[in-house]
């Protein structure tokens, strides 16, 4: 697959080849992209939700009623789950929500995600992303001619300048190579790679 390399003031700056194991495969595989949406997600969470246990409950430990002759159950502490104010059953506790997934998937979930954005015609190739000072305004001027909203930014290495005038547009994110990953790119409008973020993603993944 070729496609046109572009400068951010608009102009062209020649084509580039991707290779068709990375970004030109044809059938995408939804269930391999919810797969790695869900382990991203599942990663995410903080796993803190917690009630009180029946051990941490401070209430008394002193028999309600005779162990015999009520006709009703045995209590020994007010800290039953019976009680109002009592512990909660089966409550949840902290807990990591993660789970593994194969090498082989992770790469292939990146494939995918890369060859559907191609697919649908949603990557823009820069030469560079470089800014010569930092100018929030005339780098959001430079997206709106080159039609790019909601648009992921990948670069190797961000430019200073650059990551400092993009840092305040709402529909502009950054993201490193090192930290790609498929949830940001499927949420994404338009994927903006430099040909360097081509170049990495290549050599890991072709």
């Amino acid at each position: 697959m070729k496609l046109d390399v572009i400068t951010l003031a608009g102009g062209k700056a020649g084509s580039v080849d991707l290779s068709d194991a990375v970004f030109g495969i044809d059938e995408i595989r939804g269930d391999i992209l919810q797969r790695m949406v869900t382990w991203q997600l599942a990663k995410r969470r903080a796993g803190t939700h917690k009630i009180l246990t029946r051990a941490e409950i401070d209430r008394t430990k002193k028999k309600s009623i005779k162990q015999k002759g009520s006709g009703g159950a045995r209590h020994g502490a007010r800290s039953a789950p019976l009680f109002v104010g009592g512990a909660k059953a089966m409550g949840p506790v902290n807990h990591s929500h993660e789970f593994d997934l194969p090498k082989k998937v992770k790469a292939l979930g990146l494939r995918h995600a890369l060859s559907a954005k191609a697919k649908d015609g949603a990557i823009v190739v820069l030469d560079e992303a470089k800014s010569k000072e930092i100018k929030t305004k005339v780098l959001a001027e430079q997206f709106g001619k080159l039609g790019v909203s909601k648009a992921l930014v990948i670069d190797a290495e961000f430019d200073n300048n650059f990551q400092l005038s993009a840092r305040n547009l709402s529909d502009v994110s950054l993201l490193p190579m090192a930290g790609i990953n498929v949830y940001d790119i499927m949420r994404s409008g338009t994927l903006v790679l430099t040909t360097a973020a081509i170049k990495a993603i290549e050599a890991r993944l072709a």
